[in-house]
């Protein structure tokens, strides 16, 4: 593959990435947009993690081969946890469609489907941004390089320090008050929808909370990558 293609599928795979975090997003609040917004959010979804397998092919060829470090372990842990949860998520929506896939001969499995969606929901918007914490630093590059950006100054790399610090502090503030490891453990059966609260608002907390563990996953790689040096 020539240098040319290579940006090309770089940008591809940025585009589809940027594309599937703000439609997780955007589906988190379901009470927002309503069942046949939301329907075809999930179908659009559905594609992109087709396609964004499909371009990242190559994980898969080399899951079994090299040596495992606790990086990687831990990587693969989060990456396989998360493929498992979309293919449960993505499964128990067209079980439980009345829009898109209404087509679909399925009949019965719906209080299963709603209750497998409603935790894979969150476990997956939760390891979505872990995925996306663990390979931030890949992911800042390829926005510095496909875009143009500069690397940061030291003064500029601590205010952006002390920001995401900030931004993770309010995600655990809202991760805890809006209750979400209640629905990630199915301790209730229904999810508490304020179809009053303004979308502003909703994704600001949303958006906090994905900061939240992106600043975890992130640091927690630091940390690991630091301590393997150490030791060679």
């Amino acid at each position: 593959m020539d240098e040319n293609k290579k940006k090309v599928k770089s940008k591809i795979k940025l585009a589809v990435d940027l594309l599937m975090t703000l439609l997780l997003l955007f589906l988190m609040g379901y009470q927002l947009w309503g069942d046949i917004a939301h329907e075809w959010a999930g179908a659009a979804m559905l594609a992109l993690f087709i396609v964004h397998h499909m371009l990242n092919v190559g994980w898969y060829r080399n899951l079994f081969r090299g040596k495992y470090n606790a990086a990687r372990v831990l990587v693969s842990m989060v990456d396989l946890v998360l493929l498992a949860v979309m293919i449960c998520l993505m499964a128990s929506g067209i079980t439980m469609s009345r829009h898109v896939f209404v087509f679909l001969p399925i009949d019965g499995g719906m209080g299963m489907a709603r209750l497998v969606h409603m935790a894979a929901c969150y476990w997956g918007f939760v390891l979505m941004a872990l995925h996306l914490g663990l390979h931030w630093g890949m992911v800042m590059a390829k926005v510095r390089k496909n875009f143009g950006v500069g690397k940061q100054s030291r003064g500029r790399s601590l205010v952006m320090r002390i920001l995401g610090t900030g931004i993770a502090g309010y995600g655990l503030y809202i991760f805890a008050a809006r209750d979400l490891v209640t629905y990630m453990f199915l301790r209730t059966q229904f999810v508490f929808l304020d179809y009053s609260e303004s979308p502003i608002s909703f994704y600001i907390d949303y958006l906090a909370i994905m900061g939240l563990f992106i600043w975890i996953a992130h640091y927690l790689s630091v940390i690991i990558q630091k301590s393997r040096k150490r030791k060679t």
